[in-house]
């Protein structure tokens, strides 16, 4: 049981409804909620006096703060965390929403690229949020690998894929590197191929190097193992990431320090940066994850939220993620169906196809 669980499980029911009002209040208002505004609608009779006290105790609990010196409440990271947890109703998407989505997959679009850069779109345009779709990668068996020398400090290794796909990649080859060589790490790399993905050539071929070093001229190794880190993701081709939506994010705060918090966040994603963690914290369950301003390096400077979803292909495996980012005051209940709507389209469209 985590902490936030566990002082869940010692709240009353009073301090539990008074809570989730305040949270509820917050992310539909993003304004300090106060006493008074409670008492009006609480389910029993109680004085603005007792709702006090029971929101300070919640604050002393860390779950809510007073933010400058106003009465009111807003909830504090762990007290989201524990709402979007433990309270959070999450139902389906409204008609409105599901129709705009439905929509982006109603063309008979062949370019699962084209196809998924309007789905970010959609995203953005549907939640007035930014969204990100990483897309997945070519997974078919590669069927020929060839290392072309450009010049001394530039190599292209081209792969075949069985399905007739195609990618060059450049990458920076060892120093002194020979036709001979590349014709030697070339034979080597296809002689072990047997129908292999990428991912799954990667892992034989680091055990085959290992193993078989005598059998492998030492610059044939290097030019292999160069070509790895290519594979590795420094290829534009692995995986592309679209992130749509920026100005939706400018557009809602007006300091100029949020400004600078969500530009920071931007140029971290463009340049990819920790983009690869996005998989891999999806690939923990396969439903919706939220990530709630520090919990996740990326958001913790910008002081922004990601609700993400995996989508998978017809073998039921992880091969992208579809999600919105936003402020931490986002409207949870609405964003996590939508997110979880148009991964489960993606996948199924993506494993039609496959």
């Amino acid at each position: 049981m985590n902490d936030a669980s566990h002082i869940l499980g010692e709240m009353n029911d009073r301090s539990r409804e008074v809570f989730r009002r305040v949270v509820e209040g917050y992310l539909q208002d993003g304004a300090p909620v106060g006493s008074r505004t409670l008492t009006r609608d609480f389910s029993e009779k109680v004085s603005a006096a007792t709702i006090r006290n029971v929101m300070q105790d919640l604050e002393y609990l860390g779950l809510l703060d007073s933010p400058h010196v106003s009465a009111g409440r807003i909830p504090t990271q762990l007290g989201l965390r524990m709402f979007v947890d433990s309270l959070l109703e999450v139902g389906t998407p409204d008609e409105t929403d599901r129709e705009k989505i439905d929509a982006t997959f109603e063309a008979n679009e062949q370019d699962v690229s084209g196809l998924l850069d309007r789905v970010g779109s959609v995203l953005s345009g549907v939640t007035q949020g930014a969204s990100l779709v990483l897309t997945p990668k070519h997974e078919a068996p590669i069927k020929h690998i060839e290392f072309v020398s450009l010049s001394p400090d530039r190599a292209l290794v081209v792969l075949v894929f069985a399905d007739g796909h195609v990618e060059n990649r450049l990458f920076t080859p060892p120093p002194g590197q020979t036709p001979s060589s590349m014709r030697e790490a070339a034979n080597f790399l296809n002689a072990l191929i047997e129908g292999k993905t990428l991912g799954e050539l990667h892992a034989t071929i680091k055990t085959e190097i290992n193993t078989r070093r005598r059998e492998i001229d030492s610059l044939a190794q290097e030019l292999v193992q160069s070509g790895l880190a290519v594979w590795e993701g420094d290829g534009d081709q692995i995986e592309r990431l679209i992130v749509r939506g920026r100005a939706n994010l400018l557009g809602q705060d007006g300091e100029t320090e949020d400004l600078d918090r969500i530009r920071h966040l931007f140029d971290d994603l463009e340049r990819k940066r920790d983009i690869a963690e996005f998989l891999e914290l999806a690939e923990d369950g396969e439903g919706v994850r939220i990530f709630i301003g520090s919990e996740n390096k990326l958001f913790s400077l910008s002081g922004s939220s990601l609700v993400v979803s995996p989508y998978m292909n017809a073998d039921r495996k992880v091969i992208g993620a579809v999600g919105v980012i936003g402020p931490t005051r986002l409207n949870y209940g609405r964003i996590v169906p939508i997110v979880n709507y148009t991964a489960q389209l993606v996948g199924k469209l993506i494993s039609d196809r496959s």
